[in-house]
């Protein structure tokens, strides 16, 4: 048995663009993502050289602020993720809401 609330809002214009947006901007944080830590793997198998390089007078390679790099990066755009989605796709899904209700 089809519930008739779950048709309307799949019926509804605004429910297609929130899947669109989110759809899109997960791939394209995925993909910035994948391209960040696969480049820092790629770094680490295909040039250890230059990872290994040290800074300064102490131990530490370029290797370390790279990797943390990776790490800050995760962080930024799990905050971006989380931005959009209480702003954008939360006003979106509270508009369909209201206008499946009525």
């Amino acid at each position: 048995m089809a519930d008739p609330v779950v048709a309307r809002i799949r019926a509804n214009p605004k429910y297609a663009e929130l899947k669109s947006k989110r759809s899109g901007f997960g791939w394209l944080l995925t993909l910035l993502m994948m391209v960040v830590y696969y480049g820092y793997i790629a770094l680490i198998a295909f040039d250890k050289e230059f990872l290994g390089q040290r800074i300064g007078e102490g131990v530490t390679t370029l290797g370390v602020p790279i990797g943390m790099g990776v790490i800050v990066f995760t962080v930024l755009i799990t905050g971006f993720y989380v931005r959009r989605a209480n702003d954008e796709f939360d006003r979106l899904t509270k508009e369909i809401l209201q206008e499946v209700s009525k």
